[in-house]
C-alpha cells in the first residue's frame, strides 16, 4: 500500500511539474519557499557590478525575480562566451545517446581525421571534454584563435604538451574540436545540430549562433540570447534533460556532467580556485554537505547557476550589444592579430571604436564583442558570498 502511495505521489509531482513555453509565469517568493530578503540581497550584489545587463531567478521553472540595468530589457540579447561550452558539449551527450559516438572514451581519431596517425590519436572525447587533453597551452591560452578566420584549421595545427588525462588546462581549442566530433558522428555541423536537437525542442527561437568566416561552428563560445532563454537550458539540466514529457538529454549524461571530475586547486590561478571544479564543460562553483551548484562560465561574467536539488536556476549576463550578422567578420580589425595578445587586440579595438574609427552596428566588423562596460569586477570579487547566497534562498524553519 505504502509503495503504491508513493508511485502517485511521484506521479503526480511529475504531471504537476511546470514547463515555459511562449510565455514564462512568474511566482511569488512565498509561494516557492523562498525568503524574499534573501533574494533581494543576492539581486544587490549582483547589481552591485555596474557590467551587470541581466538578472533573473527560477525556481522550480517559475521566474520568482528578474532584473535589468537601464537601457535593456527581457529580450535584450547577451553574449555567452564560454558559457556555449556547456551548450556544445550537451549535443555529445545526445549524440552518445543515439548511438552516433560510442563512448566518451573513444579517442577522437575516431571521428576526425586531422587526429590519425599522430601525436593525438590517442586523446579522447572525454578528455577533451574534461580540459585534459594535453594540448599545447602557451601564454596567450589560445584567446587568438578568436581573431583567426578559420578557427578549426588554427585548432587542428595544435600539438600536444602533455600526457593525456593527466593534466587540467582550460585550454578553447579542446572546445573547438567537439564541432568537428560532431561532424565526423553525424554528418552535421554543431550550429545545425543545437538548432535541431535541443533549442527548437525548448521552444528558443530568438539567438544566434556564431560561426567564424571559414563557416565554422565556433563551439568554445558565442551564443547571443536573452537571459530568459540563456535560463532555459539552465532548467533542461535542472530537470535531468527533460523537457515536459521529451527527454532531450539522457538523465546518465547529465548526471556524468554534474559531478566533480577535476577539483581546482589554488595553484592554478583562476579566481576562488580553491572552491571550483570543472566536468564535461561544466563548472561546480560549491561542493559539499549544503549545496552542490553547478554552473556555466563566459568570459567577463557570463554565467548560468543551477541548484538541482532545490530546482533553482540563476542567470546573470553583462552589458552587450550585438553587431549585425551571425557569421564573424573582422574587416579592418583582422590586422590585429598581428599584436600577438587578445589583451592588446582588446585594448587597440577599444580606442579605436572610441574614436569612432570602427563600428560594430553598421556591418564593417561582425563579430561578438563585450565593451568596458560589459567587464565584470565587483562580481568575480563578491563570486563566493553570491553562490553562498544562491545555495541559502530558502525561508529558515
Amino acid at each position: 500500500m505504502r509503495v503504491l502511495i508513493l508511485f502517485f505521489i511521484t506521479l503526480f509531482t511529475f504531471a504537476e511539474e511546470y514547463f515555459p513555453s511562449d510565455d514564462w509565469d512568474t511566482a511569488s517568493a512565498q509561494n516557492v519557499g523562498l525568503d524574499q530578503s534573501k533574494i533581494d540581497e543576492l539581486f544587490r550584489m549582483t547589481f552591485e557590478d555596474q557590467a551587470t545587463m541581466s538578472a533573473v531567478l527560477i525556481k522550480d521553472g517559475y521566474i520568482v525575480q528578474e532584473q535589468y540595468a537601464d537601457g535593456f530589457d527581457q529580450d535584450s540579447y547577451g553574449t555567452s562566451w564560454s558559457t556555449a561550452k556547456s551548450y556544445y558539449a550537451a549535443l555529445i551527450g545526445i549524440s552518445l545517446d543515439r548511438g552516433e559516438i560510442e563512448s566518451l572514451d573513444d579517442p577522437v581519431s575516431k571521428y576526425v581525421e586531422s587526429y590519425r596517425n599522430n601525436e593525438k590519436e590517442n586523446i579522447t572525447i572525454r578528455q577533451i571534454l574534461n580540459m585534459t587533453s594535453g594540448l599545447e597551452f602557451p601564454s596567450h591560452e589560445h584567446e587568438m584563435m578568436f581573431l583567426e578566420a578559420d578557427h578549426v584549421k588554427y585548432a587542428e595545427k595544435v600539438g600536444v604538451e602533455n600526457p593525456p588525462g593527466e593534466v587540467f588546462q582550460y585550454n578553447n581549442v579542446n572546445s573547438m574540436m567537439i564541432g568537428e566530433i560532431l561532424k565526423g558522428a553525424t554528418g552535421k555541423t554543431a550550429k545545425v545540430l543545437l538548432d535541431e536537437r535541443v533549442f527548437s525542442q525548448i521552444g528558443l527561437e530568438n539567438y544566434t549562433a556564431w560561426e567564424d568566416s571559414a563557416g565554422n561552428t565556433m563551439t568554445y563560445c558565442c551564443l547571443d540570447m536573452s537571459a530568459r532563454d540563456y535560463s532555459k537550458f539552465g532548467l533542461l539540466f535542472n530537470r535531468d534533460g527533460r523537457w515536459g514529457d521529451k527527454q532531450i538529454i539522457s538523465k546518465d549524461y547529465v548526471d556524468e556532467s554534474l559531478q566533480l571530475y577535476w577539483g581546482s586547486t589554488p595553484d592554478m590561478g583562476w579566481s576562488h580556485s580553491d572552491t571550483r571544479g570543472y566536468s564535461l564543460q561544466w563548472w561546480i562553483s560549491k561542493y559539499d554537505d549544503d549545496a552542490k551548484i553547478y554552473n556555466t562560465s563566459g568570459k567577463f561574467g557570463q554565467f548560468i547557476f543551477i541548484d538541482k536539488e532545490r530546482d533553482i536556476v540563476f542567470t546573470r549576463i553583462t552589458k552587450y550589444r550585438p553587431s549585425k550578422g551571425d557569421v564573424q567578420d573582422w574587416g579592418a580589425l583582422g590586422s590585429l592579430r598581428f599584436l600577438g595578445s587578445i589583451k592588446r587586440a582588446l585594448v587597440v579595438s577599444r580606442f579605436l571604436m572610441d574614436l569612432g574609427l570602427i563600428k560594430l552596428d553598421n556591418g564593417s566588423v561582425s563579430t561578438p564583442y563585450t565593451t568596458a562596460d560589459g567587464e565584470s569586477k565587483e562580481f568575480y570579487e563578491n563570486y563566493v558570498k553570491i553562490v553562498d547566497r544562491m545555495a541559502d534562498l530558502e525561508k529558515d524553519g
